[in-house]
């Protein structure tokens, strides 16, 4: 006797089998292609590619779905399947371009023994998707520098052991990195359950010596022509910029704190010069500009970042500069989506009394720090550009230089002979769409000076990354009992 229910159960799960496999082979392409959704946003700039983009206003909706459709395979079968490498740019003779790509505030959270099954696979999963966006961008681009720009961490409130366990997933799953030194640092720094503990106080008292001394401090701040902190394992330079959520504000930040960010990811100020004596320099600095302000916990800290810009001054650079720091500069409310605003801790802060007073958070510099800093690393009135994180929905912002009285002031186009763009660069959270910043630096020999450009290139919420992983565990679940029916 036929048993036409077993039949149509066959037939139910082998067409579940199909749409759950059209499903997955359509997501996963996707997500391993996305920058091809994108061929311009998602590439380096290049002012002939870019200038030269189809007008597709006037198409109507099947002409322009077509051409949608060519130009992402067209892009997807350049870049995934010949493999092409990215220019670099100097086919006339000239330095190489600039290629860096420049994340903005991962945040990644923390696992408690408390914590449950649910949010631990949200965590993980987070972690992996912020990692493939790293991987897919990386493989795509071959940049030259990769920048994240603060908020490594989603808190600076997290014990050593915590900070250490952080820092090792960050590092691989996000960034792909060889951990084995962290490994052995653990093995030099622990305590008795053999856990990772910084001794900080040992790093405070070298600082606080060095800073006793009579100025300049000789604080090491300053590299020339890196371009990889590890040539043999890694093919671009690896920048981490110091954010709220890592060391806190300064109100906040502790010995404790800024000692093991050091210890991990190194110095939270330096500058790197690039070909110094040729017609074509340039520097990179990172700034910490969490301890530019206060009134702060360790007043000491600021005194070490002011210290830093002054000999970033007085180094009479002559070349462009690619300033990264975490928090934005002054800017007028409705510039940007966050506008300027100070918390201070209460005098009666009964839980911490120490901290009465203190700077609490901050969503930009205040305008006075603003002008110092700027007319310090921009002494030699050279164009250059800002890269920023913070405020998570992104902005571009403009800071003309008013030479009457050396103050800067913030707008949306450039006003003045020296013009300088502030980035802030989108988050890359999945709530913001998995961004990826692209900065291409681009040497104008009849100017005499690196023209700098900015793209965002968005991946799409982690909702899409997670349903090209469930359906291939669906998919394979599916046509195993339809096979075994």
């Amino acid at each position: 006797m036929i048993d036409y229910r077993y039949i149509l159960n066959k037939k139910f799960f082998k067409w579940c089998s199909i749409l759950s496999t059209i499903i997955t082979l359509s997501t996963t392409f996707y997500i391993y292609t996305y920058p091809s959704a994108y061929p311009a946003r998602c590439s380096w700039y290049n002012a002939a590619q870019d200038g030269n983009d189809v007008d597709v206003n006037g198409l109507d909706h099947m002409s322009r779905a077509l051409y949608y459709t060519k130009r992402y395979l067209k892009d997807v079968y350049k870049h995934n399947v010949l493999g092409v490498v990215p220019s670099k740019g100097d086919e006339d003779g000239g330095p190489q371009d600039i290629h860096m790509i420049a994340f903005g505030d991962p945040q990644i959270k923390g696992i408690w023994p408390s914590t449950d099954y649910n949010t631990r696979l949200d965590i993980y999963g987070n972690d992996h998707y912020l990692g493939h966006i790293v991987s897919v961008m990386e493989q795509r681009l071959r940049p030259s520098h990769v920048a994240v720009l603060g908020d490594l961490f989603s808190s600076q409130w997290i014990s050593d052991s915590e900070f250490y366990n952080r820092s090792s997933r960050y590092l691989t799953r996000l960034f792909h990195r060889d951990t084995t030194w962290l490994k052995d640092l653990k093995e030099l720094e622990h305590d008795d359950n053999g856990l990772y503990k910084i001794d900080w106080m040992t790093w405070g008292q070298s600082l606080n010596r060095k800073c006793e001394e009579e100025k300049p401090w000789n604080l090491e701040f300053g590299y020339s022509d890196v371009h990889s902190w590890d040539p043999e394992k890694e093919d671009y330079l690896f920048i981490n910029v110091t954010g709220n959520h890592d060391i806190g504000y300064s109100g906040d930040t502790t010995y404790q704190h800024l000692a093991r960010y050091n210890q991990v990811f190194g110095k939270d100020n330096y500058w790197i010069e690039y070909d110094r004596d040729t017609d074509h320099p340039w520097r990179i600095v990172v700034l910490n500009s969490l301890l530019l302000e206060g009134p702060a916990l360790q007043p000491e800290f600021l005194d070490v970042t002011w210290e830093f810009l002054t000999q970033l001054a007085e180094r009479n650079f002559e070349g462009n500069t690619i300033l990264l720091t975490h928090v934005p500069f002054y800017k007028e409310e409705g510039l940007c989506s966050d506008g300027p605003n100070f918390e201070y801790y209460p005098e009666d802060h009964a839980s911490e009394p120490y901290k009465s007073k203190l700077l609490r958070s901050q969503n930009h510099l205040s305008e006075k720090v603003t002008n110092e800093v700027l007319n310090l690393v921009f002494h030699n009135k050279k164009p250059g550009i800002i890269l920023t994180g913070h405020d998570h929905e992104g902005c571009k912002t403009i800071y003309n230089k008013n030479f009457d009285d050396d103050t800067w002031t913030a707008s949306k186009e450039a006003k003045s002979d020296l013009a300088v763009q502030e980035i802030t660069v989108r988050a890359m959270m999945g709530e913001f769409d998995g961004n990826t910043g692209l900065l291409t630096g681009h040497f104008d020999r009849d100017q005499g000076d690196w023209e700098f450009h900015f793209k965002l290139c968005p991946f799409m919420v982690q909702h899409v990354w997670w349903v090209a992983k469930i359906f291939l565990i669906v998919t394979v679940l599916l046509w195993s009992i339809t096979f075994f029916m």
